[in-house]
């Protein structure tokens, strides 16, 4: 492996507080520039743990934006619509949510969520809070009081209506709402859906990629599409769209990530006497031991189900190692470990840094330069990070961190990177992969003066 360009930690730091800067819309930041003009669900958790280095209110600011978006049923949309941008497709009116009952009043949202990382964030804006003590402290604490009810209500919903048969493993009904959009791991369910009459559609996602080979193609776009149709023509009704969609797949990531957050969850609430902390205990171990439910003894990776075929999902992508995020049985997740970095993972040969692909180079579905189905995400090895430090793993969690500031070195912020050549693709400046390099870096010392967001934009 080669180092890239060598960058002193202020420059990197300096660099990445400039996306957010240059991201922010006053009270959400844009996942991108260009191609992602308005605030994703998941995006702004990442972000606000970024922020929460620099700028605690801010951070603060991002998650209570989001969270005014929630609907009346306790869903955080995956989208929230800005008013920076109209030409993004799909937009509000394409999604069809302008009548869905459960969407508050006044705030343009989409109609399907995205994994639950927000209790993550929330914990990493108290723990900065309280690091810089004083007016940070204060404001990161009452946030938590004042917002622990809508993370609950998130929550439960996602535990009652996402997971019916209490299997501890979230139903997703797009693969949108994984965050892997054109992963493997979609290509059973999609291959059997069949969309039928769909409005036109101009996309805009490929204007703003020199090659359209790292997007999903039209074929697969017009299911995307039909999807939404569906969803739509019920109004995002819960159960109304459970018996129509066609697309229905238990998601072990998004499993994975709904029992880490909801066991912080839980350590929030007995931090402000709430009694709810021992029923997210219980829910967190349901999905944990759902995720664990899923590991293919061949192959040790965990699986997803697609319910309506009834069958597994088994695919070499990095979503096999919810276990990971999850935490839990610790034979198992020493396993997995073992796995992450092995032969065909973090130590495939040829890879300019030890990082894992989001689809194994080991598989025949792997393609380098293709979105979801090859190239390395900085965000998601934040959170493999985060999950490491959290059981102790710190040789683990030292080699993604080392091997993550070096592929950032390049100061694109790729929202995602070919694996062998690290060369930044999809849109640049991406606002999580920024807020990653911050949290990868920690704190500024004293001594380190750069600007927060806030303090550069008065500059």
């Amino acid at each position: 492996m080669t180092d890239n360009n060598y960058v002193s930690t202020e420059q990197l730091r300096t660099a990445a507080i400039e996306v957010l800067r240059r991201n922010d819309l006053g009270t959400m930041t844009s996942a991108a520039p260009d191609l992602y003009p308005h605030m994703w669900s998941w995006d702004a958790a990442f972000v606000a743990i970024g922020l929460a280095r620099v700028d605690v209110p801010r951070a603060i600011t991002e998650l209570r934006t989001l969270l005014d978006a929630q609907w009346s049923t306790g869903m955080i949309p995956h989208i929230v619509f800005s008013d920076n941008d109209t030409g993004y497709f799909p937009g509000f009116d394409r999604w069809g949510t302008a009548g869905a009952k459960a969407r508050p009043a006044g705030i343009k949202s989409s109609g399907i969520c995205q994994p639950p990382v927000h209790a993550i964030a929330l914990r990493h804006i108290l723990d900065r809070g309280r690091e810089n003590g004083g007016a940070d402290q204060a404001a990161a604490e009452q946030f938590l009081r004042e917002s622990f009810d809508g993370w609950l209500a998130w929550h439960r919903w996602l535990a009652d209506v996402r997971d019916p048969g209490r299997v501890g493993l979230i139903e997703i009904h797009h693969g949108w709402e994984s965050g892997f959009d054109n992963s493997p791991r979609w290509d059973g369910p999609y291959a059997a859906i069949q969309p039928g009459q769909l409005d036109p559609f101009t996309r805009r996602d490929i204007l703003h990629v020199a090659d359209v080979s790292e997007r999903p193609d039209d074929a697969e776009y017009a299911k995307y599409l039909w999807l939404v149709q569906q969803m739509a023509s019920v109004g995002f009704d819960d159960k109304a769209v459970q018996d129509i969609v066609d697309f229905r797949v238990r998601d072990v990531f998004f499993s994975g990530i709904m029992a880490a957050s909801t066991w912080v969850l839980a350590d929030l609430a007995d931090e402000i006497g709430r009694p709810e902390a021992a029923e997210l205990r219980e829910v967190a171990k349901r999905f944990r031991d759902g995720v664990d439910s899923t590991v293919s003894p061949e192959t040790g990776l965990a699986r997803d189900y697609d319910v309506l075929a009834d069958q597994w999902i088994a695919t070499d992508t990095v979503s096999g190692f919810a276990p990971l995020v999850a935490g839990g049985d610790p034979r198992l997740l020493a396993h997995q470990r073992e796995i992450l970095q092995g032969s065909d993972w973090m130590g495939f040969p040829g890879l300019r840094f030890a990082l894992p692909p989001s689809t194994s180079p080991a598989s025949a579905a792997f393609r380098a330069r293709t979105y979801w189905r090859g190239p390395v995400w900085p965000f998601l090895n934040l959170l493999l990070g985060w999950a490491c430090a959290r059981d102790g793993q710190d040789d683990l969690y030292e080699t993604l961190r080392s091997e993550s500031l070096q592929q950032l070195n390049d100061l694109a912020f790729g929202e995602y990177y070919e694996p062998f050549t690290a060369e930044p693709l999809g849109s640049l400046a991406q606002a999580w992969t920024a807020a990653a390099a911050l949290e990868w870096l920690g704190s500024p010392q004293t001594s380190d003066t750069t600007p927060s967001p806030a303090q550069a934009e008065n500059r």
